[in-house]
């Protein structure tokens, strides 16, 4: 598909414009969806660890450890929750779903600290870990870890389906470009053989059906038209006027 060099920079130009919209939305895109699906997770992980410490007050009151780790055992099964554990008002581990027992790190750190922190476990990965205190931290505390590569895996795919919309846009408008770039460049083509056909003499062949057009392009095939016969007939004149001679 051959493009008028009159339009080579403007099809450049609506390239570059298409593929500056599709990063900048892409970008915008990866950045709202990360941040939100984050944020739904780390808030949906503290709603759980609160759930819990809720929960855990009358069975803590009762010292009842088993009913303890069946109720956060049944907390873990929910996707992208990959432990849960509970100390008491000391910091001492009441019940976990660690196998076969506590991380060093998570055993040597702040027990009783609520913040959200970012950990890395060996052998377990990367995760982000709420807490939520039992009745004030006066009867202990609930600690969450989500699995950030779960969560890293469903913001992709969410992402993944943004820019794989995004990218079918890009070829499209690119493509809507190409034709339309194409359309308004095939009248100047005629015009330019027209120009032509007139140029080498009235019997070459040029096509009249432009002088039909009642746009700029047949406007300037008209106007061709009558420069022609204006130079026709001058040479006509020419030549009267020397055989009279």
């Amino acid at each position: 598909m051959k493009i008028q060099k009159l339009f080579q920079k403007t099809l450049f130009g609506v390239f570059s414009l298409f593929g500056l919209i599709s990063l900048s939305t892409s970008v915008l895109c990866i950045y709202t969806v990360d941040t939100h699906l984050s944020e739904e997770y780390e808030s949906n992980s503290k709603d759980i660890a609160k759930t819990i410490a809720d929960s855990s007050v009358d069975i803590l009151l009762n010292r009842d450890l088993s009913a303890l780790q069946s109720l956060i055992d049944q907390f873990v099964e929910i996707q992208s929750i990959r432990y849960i554990y509970i100390t008491d008002e000391e910091g001492e581990f009441v019940a976990h779903t660690f196998v076969p027992g506590v991380p060093e790190e998570i055993r040597t750190g702040d027990r009783n600290n609520t913040v959200t922190v970012e950990r890395s476990l060996p052998g377990m990965g990367d995760f982000v870990e709420v807490g939520s205190p039992i009745l004030a931290g006066v009867a202990g505390t609930v600690h969450v870890g989500m699995d950030t590569d779960l969560i890293a895996l469903k913001i992709q795919r969410a992402i993944g389906r943004q820019v794989y919309l995004i990218s079918i846009i890009l070829v499209v408008g690119v493509l809507a470009a190409i034709w339309f770039v194409n359309l308004a460049a095939k009248p100047l083509g005629d015009l330019l053989a027209y120009a032509v056909a007139l140029a080498r003499g009235p019997d070459n062949g040029a096509d009249d059906t432009l002088l039909a057009r009642d746009d700029e392009v047949g406007q300037l095939a008209r106007l061709f038209l009558y420069f022609s016969e204006g130079v026709q007939a001058e040479g006509e004149q020419r030549v009267s006027s020397g055989n009279d001679g």
